[in-house]
């Protein structure tokens, strides 16, 4: 869907400065998540159903097609879709700060594809690190062994396993502190690939996302996977990197699962679970512009460019 289809919102760089200094919040758009779920805060056990979890998986089939049409064919940034004139306004406004945030509802074949016992937050958000480099602003994303530091203090713990080439395994503890306080284990497989010497991307899947119960206290333990509270079910992440117009463009989309609000509620959740994802996605990346920001104003040479990668 075209960015005209989709409101979005802009965000100068005063705001998220603030932003990133308040809230710093937590690493590849994971947060995003476990925010929109806190907002229902269901106090009840919620198991991941089959049906749940085949309607997500089509979901991210569809999106996934969409992905690999726009890194190989374009638009590789969303705002390159729009008309000539209104796409120069925007580019301008990322350049002085700004970030766009908008929500996505892919769809198959022109139909909605319908989550039973779930609930699907797909939100995307660009924004313009000026005065860096692709290399700068890989090293940062790379370095998971320091987003506790980047994101804390919602990622308590982060922790790379392991890493072999282009694939990265990675460890991150989640936690979020409201009227009630969760925490979450999360495992990640991440991959990166590389589109000549300009371009990058990354797609980050969940493998094992456990609810801690007790956190902090003497008999803190993780809850069954997939049968607990329902919070964050599962998290996919498409970062994207375009180094042009003296910087880097960096845009995240984040694909979550969580369990439905009931339908009594809705009318007074869904207004919020819409906006909150806004903030966050927008926090987020803020942290990183921040993080890359922080490494120098001089632009680092090219170091030896990856392979490309082949299409799929």
């Amino acid at each position: 869907m075209s960015l005209v289809e989709f409101p979005f919102s802009t965000i100068n760089s005063r705001v998220q400065t603030r932003m990133a200094l308040c809230s710093k919040t937590a690493g590849v758009v994971l947060l995003s998540a476990m925010l929109v779920c806190l907002a229902a805060r269901p106090v009840e056990a919620a198991e991941l159903k089959e049906e749940t979890a085949a309607a997500f998986d089509r979901y991210i089939g569809v999106s996934e097609k969409r992905i690999h049409s726009e890194v190989h064919n374009g638009p590789f940034l969303f705002v390159d879709e729009l008309p000539e004139t209104r796409r120069v306004e925007v580019y301008a406004q990322l350049r002085t700060g700004q970030v766009l945030v908008k929500q996505v509802d892919t769809k198959e074949e022109g139909y909605r594809i319908e989550v039973p016992g779930g609930r699907i937050h797909d939100w995307i958000g660009l924004l313009f690190i000026p005065n860096s480099s692709l290399a700068q602003t890989l090293a940062v994303v790379q370095d998971y062994d320091n987003h506790q530091n980047i994101y804390k203090p919602e990622i308590r713990h982060s922790r790379l396993l392991n890493h072999n080439g282009d694939h990265f395994k990675v460890f991150l503890q989640l936690y979020k502190k409201s009227l009630v306080t969760v925490m979450i284990n999360a495992d990640f497989d991440i991959n990166y690939e590389r589109f000549g010497v300009n371009r990058a991307m990354s797609r980050s899947y969940s493998t094992r996302l456990a609810e801690v119960e007790n956190a902090g206290q003497t008999d803190e333990h993780e809850l069954p996977v997939d049968d607990a509270h329902g919070y964050l079910w599962r998290l996919y992440s498409y970062w994207r990197f375009e180094e042009k117009d003296g910087g880097v463009y960096v845009q995240l989309e984040s694909i979550a699962l969580s369990r439905a609000v009931p339908a009594i509620i809705g009318w007074l959740v869904n207004p919020l679970l819409r906006s909150i994802p806004r903030g966050v996605i927008s926090s987020l990346l803020a942290a990183t512009r921040a993080a890359v920001s922080s490494l120098g104003t001089t632009r680092e040479p090219e170091t030896v460019p990856w392979h490309t990668a082949p299409k799929i």
